[in-house]
């Protein structure tokens, strides 16, 4: 909190950082820090230092001087540690949190607050996502096309509302603000051990860049670059189906000695034989005619492919665990008495005989996403007067597919214990024969789906400074944005080949869990894949719009409280947010004149309008040279997840007894809370920090998911779909402490970064209804530690990070909420300049390589994930000329 809270009053009392947020942000990128003061602390000889250390010094001074609490990553920094994506990067930072992905960090969880709760941008501006709602996977963004990493966690006027956990800003290269090399260069191999169970399934991949600065003359220069990367992914786990609850499901769940119990619908055994591309492509001009004047046009452009044969084993498909309105124990029973264990309230092992399916499946998935954003900025200065044009357009694609064939067998037996605090397994006996290719049939087909997000937006602000008086600068500003994104589903002819292709069966007991072999096919020889259109689902398809005008107006202030120097801003921000949804209803009724279902869609449209004032207060205190206190507040906005606004219903109508539906509301209210930071910072070597920072959110609004009765065309309906619920508190503190050890003469090039995260809060999912899960993203204790070396042509350091559990958004579901268990991971990186211009380097991944461990229903014996990953690394040679 304190940290957050310094940021923004630290801001206000240093000179020149009058400027707004927004400004600042935009003109004093965290790769452009300003030189800061030596404290008295600081040895006296002048050292010049680069590589590692200077990156720390650089990311150090840029929050030192930022004009609210941050954290950020410079340019140098990126790539200090393995560095597959971004979220590898920012997952060090005090209190953030990033989720894997296919073994990559990927989204973030900031301060105990979901990603749904923060706002990504880049180059100061809102981005079109790939994702249905508004989050941002950071693995779209290569590090190497990423100049600086500003994460916001307080707020003013000024800058973009949309992150009530907090704002991240990605910045690009501005090339006549770059000190370099102008050509870089960069190749190598990276090497994952996952997924080596796979027949034929390689596990190397390759990875290089290229980046170019050109400065043609003093006032203008050019910059492009690209990268590319190929990442084998491979990786094992086992999933839990979900569990027939006793409290929601009522008399269709088992029954044990007269009460309903929890039994699971089934599990599976899941390995993939990933191959993950991504390839990107940037531009920057920048022109600065004059000293008045200063021109910046960017654009980035990043595409991912994912390639993914999966093969996987059902458990359960047919004749299933769930035991619908069984009698657990009762002679023939699935449940047979003596061969069952309960714990809790929850089936967790059994052996059952003849009754449970294993289905081999053969599948294969697909997805291609890319990003397009650009950026025109002008900026004119003159006296005391600067204005600034910004328009951006950004646009976010996503096609994914999915296609399974099946091959069911019946063994005698199948026992399966998924208890927490053990590995997961699944034994079976008198397994049939390995099944032949007309055995297969097709199952599970999804799509093609297609998701475009399309986001433009134009802002003018203008800022003038004030001389002898209070207050020291004023400023206003207006920004217009569009937004419109669109979700399809289509269908596809998919078919058995009638040919033989080879089968064989593969092993995974080595990864820690203990299941039957899989069976292993060629997935293009097995089917038959044609007439794709990626639209046509009408139960699936919605189009959620959204205007949004804004305005801001602030005063920034400056004074003293007795010895002690003060400065700060004060401001409110406008937003009008107008939303449109359409989408189709559709209702399922039988029909008995033909004996079958049959659903009816009929169009829907909604809209929605909303208008929120935030205002903030920031003030800083300068108690010493190297000693800045900072405290603010704010009211803070984030608007409902876009897919969430969706108008599409989908009902059951079989009266009496069964009127059920699901639904978006695109009614959704956004999430609102008023916050509160006090940070304090000291600066005690011009490479050292120790902040203590605290923080507090009153969230007024939340955004989840229920289940509530709807009245529709005159029939009352039990709906289960997003809802707005009760806010409640979050309070935490962050804990940053970094230095080199400039007190040890003989340990001068080594050094330490170290943080700690503790957050409580009692706010509270909307599912499920008798125990809530706590808030996405609420880790109640996060830690990050590094030791690091740089000198003598070689930068090192090893990371160890850590997180306690916390409830996390698995797919793309938000209905769909899972509990992570703590996690520990390992990272290091060595390079050594071999000359001035050619350095190597090597890099490893997840060292440790746990499990990640997912469950049901805050219940750890409802077992949902467990996931391994595998050992990445990395080595490449980097050329500077």
């Amino acid at each position: 909190m304190m940290a957050s809270f310094a940021g923004i009053m630290a801001c206000a009392l240093l000179p020149g950082t009058a400027m707004a947020a927004g400004d600042a942000a935009q003109d004093a990128p965290a790769d452009a820090p300003a030189k800061a003061q030596d404290s008295p602390a600081q040895d006296s000889n002048a050292i010049v230092v680069t590589g590692l250390r200077a990156s720390l010094r650089d990311a150090l001074q840029a929050k030192r001087i930022n004009t609210l609490v941050v954290d950020t990553i410079s340019s140098k920094d990126i790539g200090a540690l393995p560095d597959i994506t971004i979220a590898d990067e920012l997952n060090r930072l005090p209190g953030v949190n990033a989720s894997r992905d296919r073994g990559n960090d990927s989204q973030a969880s900031v301060r105990g607050l979901g990603p749904r709760l923060v706002l990504g941008l880049v180059n100061g501006r809102e981005v079109a996502t790939s994702e249905p709602d508004r989050n941002v996977r950071w693995e779209i963004y290569p590090s190497e096309d990423v100049s600086a990493v500003t994460v916001y966690k307080s707020q003013d006027a000024s800058l973009i509302d949309g992150g009530v956990a907090a704002t991240i800003d990605i910045r690009t290269l501005r090339p006549l603000d770059y000190v370099g090399s102008p050509l870089t260069v960069r190749a190598g191999a990276q090497y994952n051990d996952g997924g080596k169970d796979i027949p034929g399934y390689s596990r190397w991949g390759t990875r290089g860049s290229l980046q170019y600065v050109a400065k043609l003359t003093d006032t203008f220069a050019l910059a492009a670059g690209g990268s590319y990367q190929q990442q084998r992914n491979g990786k094992v786990s086992f999933q839990g189906w979900g569990y027939n609850e006793a409290n929601t499901n009522g008399d269709s769940a088992p029954v044990y000695n007269g009460s309903p119990v929890n039994a699971p619908y089934g599990a599976q055994t899941e390995v993939d034989a990933t191959t993950e591309t991504r390839w990107s492509a940037t531009g920057a001009m920048q022109w600065k005619p004059d000293a008045d004047w200063d021109i910046n046009a960017d654009i980035l452009y990043s595409d991912v492919k994912i390639a993914e044969p999966q093969f996987q084993q059902w458990y359960g498909n047919a004749n299933g665990w769930g035991d619908y309105g069984g009698t657990i124990g009762a002679p023939g029973d699935i449940y047979q008495p003596g061969h069952f264990t309960i714990a809790g309230n929850s089936i967790v092992a059994a052996t059952l005989n003849n009754y449970s399916s294993v289905t081999n499946v053969i599948d294969d998935y697909s997805e291609d996403k890319h990003l397009l954003t650009a950026g025109l900025n002008v900026k004119y200065s003159h006296d005391d007067t600067t204005i600034k044009l910004d328009g951006s357009y950004s646009q976010a694609a996503r096609t994914n597919a999915y296609y399974a064939a099946q091959s069911q067998v019946y063994p005698q037996t199948v026992s399966f214990n998924t208890a927490a605090g053990v590995l997961p397994s699944v034994i079976e006996s008198g397994d049939p024969a390995l099944p032949a290719s007309q055995n297969f049939t097709m199952t599970g087909d999804t799509g093609p789906q297609r998701l475009v997000d399309s986001l433009g937006a134009f802002q003018f602000d203008v800022y003038h400074r004030l001389h002898d008086s209070l207050f020291t600068g004023i400023g206003a500003g207006v920004r217009m944005a569009g937004r419109t994104k669109t979700f399809t589903s289509g269908f596809a002819t998919v078919s058995i080949n009638p040919g033989t292709p080879t089968l064989s069966e593969f092993g995974v007991n080595n990864t820690g869990i203990t299941v039957p072999n899989l069976v292993y096919g060629n997935f293009n020889q097995l089917v038959a894949i044609s007439n794709t259109t990626d639209s046509g689902d009408n139960s699936q398809y919605w189009r959620v719009s959204e205007n949004t005008y804004e305005g801001y107006a602030k005063a920034d202030f400056a004074g003293q409280a007795g010895a002690v120097p003060f400065a700060g801003n004060i401001g409110v921000r406008l937003v009008d947010v107008v939303t449109g949804s359409s989408a189709f209803q559709g209702t399922t009724t039988y029909d008995s004149t033909i004996g079958a279902n049959v659903t009816s869609y009929q169009p829907t449209y909604f809209t929605n309008h909303y208008f929120r004032a935030l205002p903030s207060l920031n003030v800083n205190f300068t108690l010493s040279p190297d000693v800045i206190l900072r405290a603010g507040v704010a009211e803070v906005m984030s608007r409902p997840p876009l897919d969430e606004l969706r108008a599409s219903t989908n009902l059951s109508y079989y009266p009496p007894s069964y009127l059920q539906g699901s639904a978006g509301n695109p009614l959704l209210r956004p999430f609102m809370a008023t916050q509160g930071d006090l940070s304090a910072e000291w600066y005690f070597h011009k490479d050292a920090l120790l902040a203590v920072a605290g923080y507090y959110k009153q969230i007024g609004t939340n955004v989840g998911y229920a289940v509530f009765p709807e009245t529709i065309a005159g029939t009352n309906y039990t709906i289960t779909g997003p809802a707005n619920g009760p806010g409640g508190h979050i309070a935490g503190s962050e804990v940053t402490f970094q230095t080199p050890f400039y007190f040890v003469p003989a340990l001068r090039q080594f050094g330490i970064y170290a943080n700690v995260a503790l957050v409580t809060s009692n706010l509270k999912e909307l599912a499920p209804v008798s125990n809530p899960f706590a808030a996405v993203g609420l880790a109640a204790f996060t830690s990050e530690s590094d030791l690091w070396y740089s000198g003598h042509g070689i930068d090192a350091r090893v990371g160890l990070k850590h997180h306690s559990p916390y409830t996390a958004i698995f797919g793309w579901n938000a209905a769909q909420l899972t509990r992570l268990e703590s996690e520990t991971t390992l990272g290091a990186s060595v390079s050594y300049a071999l000359t001035r211009s050619i350095s190597v380097r090597f890099q490893a991944n997840n060292l440790l390589n746990k499990a990640s461990r997912y469950y049901f229903n805050n219940d750890p014996n409802q077992i949902a994930r467990y996931e391994k990953y595998g050992v990445n690394y990395l080595a490449d040679v980097t050329f500077k000329y």
